[in-house]
């Protein structure tokens, strides 16, 4: 018999209940999808992945298709890690996930992805906190830059899943992200809400170059498109001035 709805995992976090549900969807052709809340607040849906593909797509063609090492903010279902790893340049990616259970998802193959992620030799999942690490000396890996950091987590700069993520959205906290990217490295950002002026100028503050595009993407849900944005800065390459320009 088919399942309409299953709660296939349900755990306490530092920051709510999380919890990871199946549902088929009658209207769309009893097509199944996987959901994420964390407590009242849904978070990911298998249904709407466009944008999280945008993200790995459109921070990784500023690299001109060169060798690269990358870091994704956020594993959730796998979309913007499998986006990235189908780009051939990416040698290495590692995953940075605060909430373990998401981890174990994917390992145990409660999620679509998770396969497809764990058996690729360049993936690895790092349990911690990005936003920490971001800001620490040692970044992702001590003595490692990255050529991009693709980041998939807070719903925008302005609306935090945690109070404390707020201060990385900053000049100092993209400062300290930069850091962690070779000369010419690519910072890549979703956010759930239309360009913002403020954000952009934060970027420009601290990359050679920043530039939101709007990602439209079909939501059958509601029989209309919906939108999300893409930022999308890079650092100066070495022996070039840092000459900023902001483009929406």
């Amino acid at each position: 018999m088919l399942k309409f709805f299953e709660e296939l995992d349900f755990q306490q976090t530092p920051l709510g209940e999380l919890t990871l549900r199946r549902k088929v969807i009658a209207m769309l052709g009893n097509r199944e999808v996987h959901e994420v809340m964390l407590g009242e607040e849904f978070l990911m849906s298998s249904l709407f992945h466009a944008v999280e593909d945008a993200v790995a797509d459109l921070g990784l063609r500023e690299l001109g298709g060169a060798a690269c090492d990358v870091v994704v903010g956020g594993l959730g279902l796998g979309y913007t890690a499998v986006a990235a790893l189908a780009h051939p340049s990416v040698r290495s990616l590692i995953v940075v996930e605060y909430l373990e259970p998401v981890i174990g998802w994917h390992r145990r193959g409660l999620v679509p992805l998770g396969a497809q992620l764990t058996a690729d030799p360049r993936c690895t999942f790092q349990s911690g906190d990005f936003f920490a690490l971001a800001q620490s000396p040692g970044g992702f890996a001590p003595g490692r830059q990255f050529h991009a950091v693709l980041l998939d987590i807070d719903h925008s700069p302005r609306r935090v899943l945690h109070a404390q993520n707020a201060a990385f959205y900053s000049t100092a906290g993209l400062t300290a992200l930069a850091a962690h990217l070779h000369p010419g490295g690519v910072f890549a950002l979703w956010s759930d809400d239309p360009p913002d002026a403020e954000f952009l100028q934060e970027l420009q503050t601290v990359f050679a170059t920043a530039r939101a595009e709007v990602v439209t993407f079909p939501n059958p849900l509601l029989d209309h498109d919906s939108a999300s944005t893409v930022y999308v800065a890079r650092k100066a390459e070495a022996g070039r001035p840092e000459a900023s320009s902001v483009r929406v």
